[in-house]
């Protein structure tokens, strides 16, 4: 069977181990069938798509909505990158599931408009799948109401025209939507346990997801959300690419 790739762009070297690893037991994939390229060292370079039978994005504390001026280079080349694969994967409509920060990367290039009314604190939020959503071969196999582990200061505010969307929670109208047959984006973390979240929540604690203040009681908060249900998504992401 042919390897999946994951591809992650968070700067902070503590955080990178960790992740792959929670996008590698959610998948429910051994490390063998996981490549996996750090964006924010090594550019994206020549991508042959066929070689892999899906593509998982990480998320990353770099915003789409920070004015290009202000971008340090690594990151505005990680973009054109990413851009570059969405484009790919839409042409071909191969499986990709961008996650948090791809998102925004992905309903920019389709023409959809990227802000910050719909940023979430860190925290476990209750997300509802649309009547899409619900039919949906991917995200249908979840309840309707599920918990899920967000943390992001933008989001999608208007929906790209050729875009599907699948779910939503309270305070972020767009939690997840699909292009095409193949093509997702999920604003929250389909990856990470509670311990997960819990221990990036160090990593970041003063990236301004949260007040650094309340780490403690945050950390609290998150350990006792349960995400079971969300997690269920990358594995049948693996499924159903693999059929």
């Amino acid at each position: 069977m042919r390897p999946f790739l994951f591809l992650s762009v968070r700067p902070e070297v503590e955080a990178v181990g960790p992740e792959y690893e929670s996008v590698r037991r959610a998948m429910g994939v051994d490390a063998s069938r996981l490549d996996h390229l750090r964006l924010d060292v090594e550019p994206l370079g020549v991508l042959r798509l066929d070689g892999f039978a899906g593509v998982v994005v990480g998320g990353s504390p770099y915003n789409v909505t920070t004015p290009d001026a202000h971008k340090h280079p690594v990151q505005r080349r990680v973009e054109a990158d990413l851009a570059r694969l969405a484009e790919a994967a839409l042409e071909r409509d191969h499986p990709l599931i961008f996650t948090c920060y791809g998102i925004g990367v992905l309903t920019r290039v389709l023409g959809g408009h990227v802000g910050t009314l719909h940023g979430e604190q860190a925290a476990a939020v209750e997300i509802t799948l649309t009547a899409d959503g619900l039919a949906d071969p991917l995200v249908g196999v979840l309840p309707e109401r599920f918990d899920a582990l967000v943390g992001h200061k933008e989001a999608t505010e208007r929906l790209p025209a050729d875009a599907v969307l699948l779910a939503s929670s309270a305070a972020c109208p767009v939690q997840v939507y699909r292009v095409g047959s193949h093509v997702y984006a999920t604003q929250f973390h389909p990856e990470v346990s509670a311990g997960d979240f819990v221990a990036r929540a160090q990593v970041y604690r003063h990236h301004g997801y949260f007040p650094a203040s309340e780490l403690r009681a945050v950390s609290e908060r998150l350990a006792a959300a349960s995400v079971t249900e969300s997690q269920r998504m990358l594995r049948r992401f693996v499924e159903l690419a693999d059929a």
